[in-house]
């Protein structure tokens, strides 16, 4: 793991910083949470000034339109950018993160040159088609049906949980187009335009009143062939690509921000008088190991991915961003609750940031695999165990 930091490191860092303190006060004021149109402006605006600063896509290759840096970097600016409080990626989630990435490994020549450049610059949002009402955890068993017809494909069904979508111009689509082969091997990557006719999208509104997941209805929505990433009925391997990148590192600046809520929780605890309560300071010490922990591992992760692609290998995170995730989502869970022991009777208020966090952060057990998922993952990919049967 290559944790030392070179000169042209601290001068990055130091370069971050300055550009930081001049744009961040310049910025416009934040929208409402719950106006996800008004959240894709300013959002998508933020990564404008990110991709004329050099700073989009930092880690994605120089071939993808990215800036090539190395894990080093990309951590420092996951860190500088916390710390200084600027935006996070918000509805460019799933393009920059996961899609893109995804895009930048397995697409070809003509698919990157469409879809990098606008996803970098701000223009486009993608939002994520896969799980279904009968197939969430289960996703290979999926029904969303393609069948094709000469230079498409017709697509007929509903995906649910399809984070962003009422916002979003693409979606990254799993399919079945093979209904006789077994179930992991009859599945295609698609992109879908979201304004193609066929394609309604109903809002779900959220435990915290907020609609960033929705459910989408395609009914005979026509997909250009072109748009299909991967072989034809190759989309479980595709898949399992881009949930690698969701898994591995597309969590590692939220760790950053638990660490610094972490620290906020203190000085709260202590201007409120409840730091002199012993267990309240033995839980926030325990937590502040487990965030510090889980920081090293996003650390490992992308150390490992990026040695891998300097010997010939993908760059593709590997299994260990199930051990992160695993761990990740009940540690988020754990810090939220201590936020709520914290809060006191405020906790039950919805106009209180930390109560909002808290109930967003029990779905991140479920989001990008289940617990259990995860649970199947580490034990026959890391530890090497029988399959289950």
């Amino acid at each position: 793991m290559e944790l030392a930091y070179t000169r042209d490191d601290e001068e990055f860092r130091t370069r971050l910083r300055s550009w930081l303190a001049a744009v961040l006060p310049i910025l416009p004021p934040r929208p409402d949470p719950l106006d996800w149109p008004a959240r894709r402006a300013y959002d998508m605006g933020w990564q404008r000034r990110l991709y004329d600063a050099g700073y989009a896509g930092l880690h994605w290759p120089q071939a993808a339109g990215g800036r090539g840096a190395t894990p080093v970097q990309h951590l420092i600016f996951l860190e500088e950018t916390e710390a200084a409080g600027a935006p996070y990626v918000g509805a460019g989630f799933v393009g920059l993160l996961h899609a893109g990435p995804t895009i930048a490994a397995e697409g070809g020549p003509a698919q990157r040159a469409r879809w990098l450049p606008p996803i970098l610059r701000g223009e486009e949002v993608w939002c994520q088609g896969f799980s279904e009402p009968e197939a969430g955890s289960d996703l290979a068993s999926l029904r969303t049906r393609a069948v094709r017809s000469s230079d498409s494909y017709v697509v007929t069904g509903t995906k649910i949980w399809t984070s962003h979508a009422e916002v979003a111009d693409w979606c990254e689509l799993l399919v079945r187009t093979d209904p006789e082969a077994p179930r992991h091997r009859g599945l295609t990557w698609l992109a879908l335009p979201m304004d193609a006719p066929g394609v309604t999208v109903r809002p779900l509104r959220t435990l915290a009143g907020s609609q960033e997941f929705a459910e989408v209805f395609l009914d005979e929505v026509r997909v250009p062939v072109g748009n299909r990433v991967g072989a034809e009925n190759d989309g479980w391997r595709v898949t399992m690509v881009t949930l690698s990148f969701e898994r591995g590192t597309a969590f590692a600046g939220e760790v950053v921000a638990c660490r610094r809520t972490l620290r906020q929780l203190a000085r709260r605890a202590q201007r409120d008088g409840r730091w002199e309560d012993p267990a309240l300071r033995r839980r926030l010490g325990r937590l502040n190991a487990e965030f510090t922990a889980l920081w090293r591992l996003v650390q490992w992760n992308v150390s490992e991915a990026a040695h891998a692609l300097r010997h010939g290998g993908s760059g593709v995170p590997g299994a260990g961003g199930s051990v992160f995730k695993l761990r990740y989502s009940h540690a988020r869970q754990e810090l939220y609750e201590t936020a709520a022991a914290v809060l006191g009777p405020g906790s039950l208020d919805l106009a209180e940031e930390w109560t909002r966090e808290r109930l967003s952060s029990l779905s991140y057990t479920i989001a990008a695999g289940t617990s259990q998922i995860q649970h199947n993952i580490v034990a026959e990919r890391v530890l090497g165990l029988p399959r289950g049967r």
